[in-house]
């Protein structure tokens, strides 16, 4: 079988004739682990693919996607739609069917792969999209009408798999099905090829040479960070994935116990979850704990070993499994406090960069270990520059997309003709070439006198409050007065939920508004907010954990 032109196929070539007896992916069903070989993961994609091709003659091209929780199949699904020559479309579990049909008339595939739980809503897309023309079950399901599941399918394991070039389209990634056209960016196998490769530089900077892991799983499959850096990059060192039925912090910490895990890829979101359960069991103990605690972190901030600091803290890291070192945290900017108390702990947080239309990886900080508000340089195949009016960055190289399927218009306002990735991030980059951050474009709030507020800056210093769960600061246009049609700095405020047990609803707003004040005396005057807005339901995310600004806008409004 000649497999030079894609990663992913050489990957699934290669990798399962190396380490065929080793677990590639696992998951804890109803009556224990069910675990697949790297062996076994191959021969259900094969099993697969061949079906594809040779039952209902799919043809190279045609489009295939999966709607699925993510579990060991997940990945049989992907690699045999590579087999087939499918373009492979993940979907979003959390979509309504309003939006998955959106995304999928955009699209128009014929296979729909989907798991027993989604089921049902594959069947009413099929009634709605008339090319969807198959509909196989990703579990143990059985066969019900034309319906099959992909263990159900025959024992044949052999086909004339399909070559596509580098310039190929591998995946199309949705972000967006709820307004305007669906914005799916084209991910081409060179751009995988690409990330593969620069992904192993910095992967072999972070884990032990030589050494397989355990690693969990907890970002959903659909979005390009876990199918580029938690899925094909770990399956390339021959790692083995564990994934989690629950995102419940105790659920996870059972699998990292039971797995002895050692590493994971995860969102902000979760470390700043696993900080809060770990502070709120030393609150919960005797004070003398909390006294203990606080002068080994203290101590730890002096030393620079980290095998030391997991001493001083080994309670919590046996909590843990006692085997987890690390995670790379990327799909929004890491809390440098919330980095800073692993990091003191004894486990090492490699922030990264990236977006979906670089796909997705731009950087990781494996060397910068002090600065944790870097995202580290650019990957080796990236250049970087930053406008010198708006400070955005800009991106060039073999990782950049092709471009948003049906949509030359929108990719022509994205990416130049020079080639350059408009990414609408504000960033500076230092001397050494590592990238920091700063803000979007598009959050960007315009005060009446010109004066530019980026809300990831003002979150930045509100999230100290101990008051606040959550915060999402906004330029809400004024509807009346003479700044009338101006914008001016809004914080809509979520507040911890343990405080309703002990104050009035006026008292918490009082005491945040307060607190608010007096944190904002760290900020330029204008960059204060002027308006608080206090609410009791959890802020609209995606699945990434990442705050629907424009939804919360329009709620705002309402």
């Amino acid at each position: 079988m000649e497999l030079r032109n894609s990663g992913i196929l050489s990957l699934l070539e290669s990798k399962t004739a190396d380490y065929q007896g080793r677990v590639a992916l696992g998951i804890k069903g109803q009556y224990g682990w069910r675990e697949f070989t790297y062996k076994g993961i191959g021969l259900l994609s094969r099993k697969i693919a061949r079906y594809l091709i040779e039952d209902l003659n799919i043809k190279k091209g045609e489009k295939l996607a999966i709607l699925s929780e993510s579990k060991p199949e997940y990945g049989a699904c992907v690699f045999s739609s590579v087999l087939a020559g499918c373009v492979t479309i993940p979907l979003d579990i959390k979509l309504s069917l309003y939006e998955l049909k959106s995304i999928l008339s955009d699209c128009l595939p014929s296979v729909i792969l989907v798991s027993k739980n989604y089921l049902t809503a594959a069947l009413e897309l099929q009634k709605e999209i008339p090319e969807i023309k198959h509909i196989i079950v990703n579990d143990e399901y059985g066969e019900e009408g034309d319906i099959k599941d992909i263990y159900s399918l025959p024992d044949k394991y052999d086909a004339k798999w399909r070559q596509r070039s580098s310039k190929s389209t591998a995946f199309i990634i949705y972000t967006s099905g709820t307004t305007g056209a669906p914005k799916g960016v084209e991910i081409s196998f060179g751009n995988v090829n690409a990330q593969l490769e620069d992904l192993t530089d910095a992967i072999n900077k972070i884990l032990p040479n030589g050494n397989t892991i355990n690693m969990m799983s907890i970002l959903p499959m659909n979005h390009l960070f876990e199918m580029t850096v938690g899925f094909c990059t770990f399956l390339n060192f021959g790692h083995t994935i564990y994934y989690t039925n629950s995102l419940k912090p105790k659920d996870i910490t059972s699998v990292m116990r039971e797995k002895r895990i050692q590493f994971m890829i995860v969102v902000p979101a979760f470390l700043k979850l696993l900080k809060a359960g770990i502070e709120k069991e030393i609150n919960n103990s005797p004070e003398y704990i909390g006294k203990i605690f606080n002068f080994l972190y203290t101590l730890s901030e002096y030393i620079p070993f980290y095998c030391i600091r997991k001493m001083l803290f080994w309670k919590i890291h046996k909590s843990m499994g006692g085997k987890f070192f690390g995670c790379i945290s990327g799909g929004a900017p890491l809390d440098t406090e919330v980095g800073k108390f692993f990091e003191t702990i004894g486990i090492k947080v490699y922030q990264g960069y990236g977006l979906s239309e670089a796909s997705p990886v731009v950087s990781v900080n494996t060397d910068k270990r002090k600065e944790l508000a870097s995202v580290g340089r650019p990957l080796r195949h990236f250049e970087a520059k930053t406008d010198e009016q708006t400070g955005e960055l800009l991106l060039r190289g073999p990782s950049v997309m092709k471009g948003y399927h049906n949509q030359p218009d929108m990719t022509a306002e994205i990416i130049d003709e020079q080639g350059w990735l408009h990414t609408g991030d504000i960033a500076t980059i230092d001397k050494d070439g590592h990238l920091f951050i700063t803000g979007r474009i598009k959050n960007m709030i315009v005060l009446q006198g010109g004066k530019k507020v980026f809300p990831e800056e003002v979150e930045a210093i509100l999230e100290k409050s101990n008051y606040i769960a959550e915060v999402c600061v906004l330029g809400i246009s004024r509807t009346f007065g003479s700044k009338e049609d101006t914008e001016e700095v809004t914080a809509i405020v979520v507040p911890k939920i343990d405080l309703y047990n002990s104050y009035s609803d006026d008292d918490i707003e009082k005491m945040i508004k307060l607190d608010i004040k007096s944190l904002s005396t760290r900020l330029a005057q204008y960059k204060r907010p002027t308006n608080i807005i206090i609410s009791k339901n959890e802020l609209p995310k995606t699945t990434t954990r990442k705050v629907k600004r424009k939804e919360l806008k329009e709620l705002i409004k309402i």
